[in-house]
């Protein structure tokens, strides 16, 4: 690079003149040589694959696990994160795969730290690609949030067809009643990926969390806000609730049924040993720690600000497990000493909670974050549970 400087000139324009012949030889973008101070949207480093440093913020997605390969459930590995522009990213071509070496698996490792799903975090390291996509490798710095505000701000983008809400989720179903309706369902919803019994911990989490309080869950039966931190098996401490109780079909704790989060719910120890494996119906003695919620010797009765969640968990199991993929073939019914066999009851009480108690927010989001982030199905009876009486009568 030639700069030419006329002796004579004041010294204030010569500093012009040498500051303008560098910014047109080495314009940003260009050189390679972008300062990591200057915060980047996604967006902005995937256009810019030429080994920089540089400093990026972003959502975080998932795990990377192949070029067009995200995980967003049943994490396998602490070693790399997917972030975007936009927290309900699906395209991967929208997303940098970030390395997660060593020094930052114990707090950016998404086996490690599954509820890292959907935060902002910023890191700096290298723009070169990873798993042959575009990517940042070599991390020197990582941190949650978003650092200073990148710019210029994204235009948000829509989300491909068929994963942009509820109504492309079901589109296979539209327009169908009865057993047909049953038989799509089935097929849409049994797409999905299972977690195990340990990661329900964290699922619950995440996916009951009181909206008035981040730090805690809502426990189903009780209604209570308590410590997402306090769960375990000791007195006043929340266990994972088998709203489908797992001995009605024998099918324990074992990844599937046993780990489907849309049945599993926070609860008081001792009022989850209450209901036991009761089937549900009306009446009986109150239950201590959860107001409004009857039991007597064969069924349990919810209180009434979530009667129409049990039963639309019910019905969703009974769509789900249809008995051709290893597991029961569960089916509600109207009897209420249905024992180990793989039948729930009473579906009379059952079909008119759900019309009683229709999906409220905390319902909608608990289903949209099932879906988001832990096990890519849905709960069609949240989604519209007018198909209940559509398929039961």
């Amino acid at each position: 690079m030639n700069i030419k400087c006329v002796t004579r000139s004041r010294p204030g324009r010569l500093i012009a003149a040498v500051v303008l012949a560098v910014a047109v030889a080495f314009p940003l973008g260009v050189t390679g040589a972008a300062s990591a101070a200057t915060t980047l949207t996604v967006a902005q480093a995937l256009a810019a694959q030429d080994g920089r440093t540089a400093t990026v913020t972003g959502y975080v997605i998932g795990q990377p696990t192949a070029t067009t390969t995200v995980l967003t459930s049943g994490f396998t590995a602490d070693t790399a994160i997917a972030i975007a522009d936009q927290a309900g990213e699906t395209g991967t071509a929208r997303m940098l795969y970030v390395q997660v070496t060593a020094a930052w698996r114990s707090t950016f490792g998404l086996l490690t730290n599954p509820s890292l799903r959907g935060r902002q975090v910023t890191a700096t390291g290298t723009l070169t690609a990873y798993f042959s996509h575009g990517g940042l490798k070599n991390p020197t710095a990582m941190s949650l949030g978003g650092g200073t505000t990148p710019s210029p701000t994204p235009t948000p983008t829509p989300a491909p067809t068929g994963t942009a809400g509820p109504d492309a989720y079901y589109a296979s179903a539209a327009g169908k009643t009865g057993p047909a309706l049953r038989t799509a369902l089935h097929a849409i919803i049994r797409v999905q990926t299972k977690l195990s019994y340990d990661q329900v911990w964290d699922a619950l989490k995440d996916t009951d969390q009181d909206p008035a309080n981040p730090a805690n869950v809502v426990l189903l039966y009780s209604g209570r806000s308590q410590s997402k931190t306090s769960n375990g098996g000791g007195a006043n401490d929340w266990n994972r609730e088998h709203v489908w109780a797992k001995s009605h079909g024998d099918f324990g704790t074992a990844t599937g049924p046993g780990t489907d989060v849309h049945h599993l719910r926070p609860e008081d120890v001792s009022v989850n040993s209450s209901r036991g494996n009761k089937d549900f119906d009306s009446g009986g003695g109150t239950v201590a720690e959860a107001p409004g919620c009857y039991t007597d010797a064969d069924s349990f009765e919810p209180r009434d600000a979530v009667k129409g969640d049990v039963a639309r968990m019910i019905l969703y199991m009974a769509i789900r497990y249809e008995g051709d993929d290893g597991w029961p073939d569960l089916e509600p019914n109207d009897s209420v000493s249905n024992g180990s066999a793989p039948r729930l009851g009473r579906l009379s009480k059952l079909l008119a909670w759900n019309d009683q108690d229709p999906p409220d927010a905390f319902e909608k989001r608990r289903n949209q974050r099932i879906h988001e982030r832990w096990q890519g199905n849905r709960n069609p009876f949240v989604d519209h549970p007018e198909w209940a009486r559509s398929i039961w009568g």
